[in-house]
This record gives C-alpha cells, structure tokens and sequence, in this order.
C-alpha cells in the first residue's frame, strides 16, 4: 500500500491520543514512523484500522512506539 492511500484509509485524526502539530500521519507505515509529537497514550484506534486491517498489521500506538516495522523487529 502507497502512503497516500495509507493516508486516506487512515483513522489517526479520530484517535484521542492524535495531537495535530503538522506531521504526516499514518504512523503504521514505515516510511512514517512515531510522532514527534505524540507521546501520550489516551487511548488508540490502531486495532480495527482499516490501514492495519488491510496491511496485516499486529501492534498499535504506531504514533508513540514507531512503525509496525520498527515495532515487529523489537519483539
């Protein structure tokens, strides 16, 4: 999946953890990773995503702990 259709499909801007300060979002996607910005958890809408769904993605809080790449390669 391209960024832009990652960015599309992507629920970050309803999370109550979601802070905007300008950043791309769609933190699940590698070439994304964590928020600058972001680095309290409130709550995470990563699980039922339909980015996550569609990617086969296992993690959640991408805007704090990185990509599902970064985060699949800490386990």
């Amino acid at each position: 999946m391209d960024r832009n259709k990652a960015e599309s499909m992507c629920v970050c801007r309803m999370c109550p953890s979601y802070f905007d300060c300008g950043e791309p979002i769609a933190f699940c996607m590698a070439d994304a990773g964590k928020s600058r910005c972001i680095t309290m958890e409130r709550g995470c809408m990563c699980p039922g995503c339909p980015v996550q769904t569609e990617m086969n993605f296992k993690h959640d809080y991408y805007c704090i702990y990185g990509s599902e790449k970064e985060q699949s390669q800490l386990v």
